[in-house]
């Protein structure tokens, strides 16, 4: 058997803009090599393209940006209320200069039906946590569009959402919105029947009065086929308490249809202090570099659990008056300068290219689990497909990314196939040598010692599974 071995690598933080760094006294060998979504046969990974329906978003100026990015799929609002200014005419020459555009760069569209169109009485509210059409005049205008959507693009679009975050709006009940759930989805199956349906992008993940009384109206009305993914969002400081509220809410909506496909709709951390921005979680301080850490974090613990993720968001969103809040959404990898045009990536784009680069479909988890001696370090194990090769993740996940941490040196234990094990940072993309005189072979187990484990998520893999240079 060939010696096993892994690096020990001591970390530092030498500022607010810089991920931790191996120290010189360990030798880099190379750089994650990063691939464009057309050069990646499949993956699961998505990318937000939202608010482009109210112009807070500008996809001329980050087009360039999102094939590099790596991502499979963009999530897009289809926005009524901007399709159709005048009773009866539809005006798609904004969503025909998107569309196309993101499919030809290899990211395929999904797009959410939304929001309401204040030209009906009864219409709905054309923004965030909006109501949804209730007159009957407002009903049949928003049947007439999504049929017209639908019609444009079902070629181009293979899965639909209906609405966003529901549940954001008190006056919503899930009766209710089940009800207009089922009505849009029946247009959409009726023009696309092999069309992919996506319901609730719920904005919280601990409402599940709310949830299971949508699956009950499914349920009596003979509508569960409906329904083939649930999106939801719900945000956390720290992103690894979330998963006990996604599974409880996994169970509500399996006990009704065990067959529903769970992703993360929508998630991602700001990147100023509070005060500057706006948004989920911005009641507190965050940088460029715990951003770039806390959606590390989200992207490997949903993939962790074989769940997909949409990450949020490819550019800084400026919402404008009118709208749910006022002020820069600063979730954006992009960012944006006054006039939405795009100033430069932030750190959080370049580790997104390397986890959308690495983990594509040919990257699979597997029941191993890693054991370590820290209980607040998560880990999950993957192989290569042809060549069987592993990978680990690991993190430290104890409390929210934080400016300055000091890693974890742990003992990782795992059965797997590291002929020529390699360590890598997932936010620097920088790979390092393995020293022999931390790895101990017994039996088919290797154990790893002094592990520097960080607050984000970084790889311990065979050589043979990465790309670098």
């Amino acid at each position: 058997m060939k010696t096993k071995a892994l690096i020990f690598l001591a970390f530092t933080v030498c500022c607010v803009s810089q991920p931790a760094n191996a120290q010189s006294t360990w030798k880099e060998i190379g750089q994650l090599k990063t691939r464009d979504a057309k050069d990646i046969k499949s993956s699961t990974w998505s990318i937000g393209g939202e608010t482009l329906d109210r112009d807070y978003t500008d996809y001329q100026s980050y087009k360039t940006y999102l094939g590099p990015l790596g991502a499979k799929r963009i999530r897009l609002q289809g926005g009524w209320s901007k399709c159709e200014k005048v009773k009866g005419v539809y005006d798609f020459a904004w969503l025909d200069a998107v569309i196309p555009d993101a499919a030809a760069r290899g990211v395929a569209p999904w797009v959410e039906l939304s929001y309401g169109n204040p030209i009906y009485e009864g219409g709905g509210e054309a923004k965030l946590m909006g109501h949804i059409p209730t007159s009957p005049e407002g009903l049949q205008a928003w049947d007439n569009w999504v049929r017209a959507m639908v019609i444009r693009y079902k070629n181009q679009v293979p899965q639909w959402e209906i609405w966003n975050e529901p549940d954001g709006n008190p006056k919503h009940t899930g009766r209710q919105i089940a009800e207009f759930y089922v009505r849009t989805a029946r247009i959409v199956r009726s023009i696309q029947p092999e069309a992919k349906l996506i319901a609730l992008g719920m904005a919280s993940v601990t409402k599940l009065d709310f949830t299971r009384d949508f699956m009950e109206y499914l349920k009596q009305n003979n509508a569960l086929d409906l329904i083939d993914i649930l999106t939801y969002h719900g945000y956390s400081h720290n992103p690894d308490l979330s998963y006990p509220h996604i599974e409880r809410l996994r169970s509500v909506v399996w006990s009704y249809k065990p067959e529903v496909v769970f992703m993360q709709g929508e998630n991602g951390a700001p990147s100023q202090a509070k005060g500057t921005t706006v948004g989920a979680m911005t009641d507190q301080d965050w940088s460029e570099l715990t951003q770039a850490k806390w959606d590390l974090r989200r992207m490997m613990g949903d993939h962790g659990r074989d769940i997909a993720t949409n990450l949020f968001t490819i550019s800084d969103i400026h919402y404008a008056p009118g709208d749910h809040m006022v002020g820069i959404n600063s979730k954006g990898l992009l960012k944006t300068n006054p006039d939405k045009t795009i100033e430069r990536p932030k750190m959080s784009y370049k580790a997104a290219q390397h986890v959308f680069s690495l983990f594509d479909d040919q990257i699979e988890l597997t029941k191993n689990k890693p054991t370590t001696n820290q209980s607040t370090i998560y880990t999950f194990q993957y192989q290569h497909k042809q060549n069987k090769a592993s990978l680990i993740t690991l993190w430290s996940g104890e409390a929210r990314p934080a400016e300055t941490y000091e890693p974890k040196l742990t003992t990782v234990t795992v059965e797997g196939s590291f002929s020529n094990p390699v360590f890598v940072d997932l936010i620097s993309g920088k790979v390092y040598e393995i020293p022999k005189n931390k790895v101990k072979v017994e039996g088919k187990n290797i154990t790893f010692t002094d592990v520097p484990v960080p607050d984000y998520p970084v790889l311990m893999a065979d050589k043979s599974v990465l790309l670098y240079k």
